[in-house]
């Protein structure tokens, strides 16, 4: 089982008596009904919907650990303070913690007896995000040692092989409504434990198909450019390469010009690259026409 340390990772706990409320109450997931031994995505969304920042969120004795972008940290810091009040909630950053990930494409179990776990000091909880796929976020003391270490390209090649995205490298904070980054599909939105920022915004989305901008996994005719490079879609632009792995990589694209451009013949490229676009594995939404069809039927 490959793993890597992920050095741009932060850890907040979240401790106190009122902190399953606060949490509940502020952000997109449903914490009341977070397992334990589960890492579930989750976001803080600005009243219009858009996702502010992006993290994971897991269980902790009677607290919970946040797993964020640590560029994230001090911000999201702020705003949660916002949202604290009175509330018996002490947030803190785990200074001395790592996150470290390790996956098994070809197990789908719990994880229990991986070597993610095999020391007392490091807790280990699996990735909602990737579905059946066996992936475990393991936070450890500083120092500990990664067994079977992988390079980068190795985790950004299973993110791209399931679609999963992350802010930063896949989209910009403030840009993205939570159907774009496929939170509805992981349990990263709730729709059924009330309000929360920005939820009439996501609960729209949700009831009028509204959602237009999905994630798809880019297969190109040859090494694809940077991310960030534009995506065209006979001629119109269609959307922006995430993460990059040499001729495949994440995107969020407009379904819609990318099915009208490849259902008339006109190319889809990224510079002068040609590219295949196709849905991740078990996602619910569908190309516009598909869409259409079921609907109707």
């Amino acid at each position: 089982m490959p793993s890597l340390v992920l050095p741009d990772r932060a850890v907040i706990a979240v401790t106190g008596a009122d902190a399953a409320h606060l949490l509940h109450n502020v952000l997109t997931c449903d914490i009341e009904a977070l397992l334990a031994g589960v890492a579930q995505p989750g976001a803080l969304l600005t009243p219009q919907g858009k996702v502010m920042f992006d993290f994971l969120v897991a269980r902790d004795g009677d607290g919970f650990l946040i797993d964020i972008d640590s560029a994230q940290v001090d911000a999201f810091l702020k705003r949660m303070t916002l949202y604290k009040l009175r509330s018996k909630v002490d947030f803190s950053v785990q200074d001395e913690s790592v996150v470290s990930v390790s996956w098994d494409d070809e197990s789908a179990g719990s994880g229990d007896d991986s070597s993610a776990s095999r020391t007392e000091s490091r807790k280990a909880f699996r990735d909602a995000r990737f579905g059946g796929a066996e992936v475990l976020r393991s936070v450890s003391p500083f120092g500990t040692d990664v067994a079977d270490a992988a390079p980068t390209e190795a985790w950004d090649q299973m993110r791209i092989a399931h679609g999963v995205v992350e802010s930063g490298g896949d989209f910009a904070l403030g840009d993205a409504f939570g159907h774009d980054i496929s939170l509805d599909q992981n349990g990263g939105l709730d729709f059924k434990k009330g309000c929360y920022v920005g939820q009439e915004v996501v609960s729209r989305m949700q009831h009028r198909g509204t959602a237009r901008r999905r994630v798809v996994i880019v297969t190109g005719d040859g090494p694809l450019p940077e991310s960030g490079s534009e995506i065209k879609a006979g001629g119109k632009p269609a959307g922006a390469l995430g993460t990059v792995a040499g001729d495949r990589a994440l995107a969020i694209v407009r379904l819609d010009r990318i099915e009208a451009a490849t259902g008339s013949g006109a190319p889809v490229l990224v510079g002068d690259v040609a590219i295949r676009a196709d849905l991740p594995p078990g996602v619910s939404y569908d190309w516009p026409s598909r869409a259409a069809e079921t609907d109707h039927a």
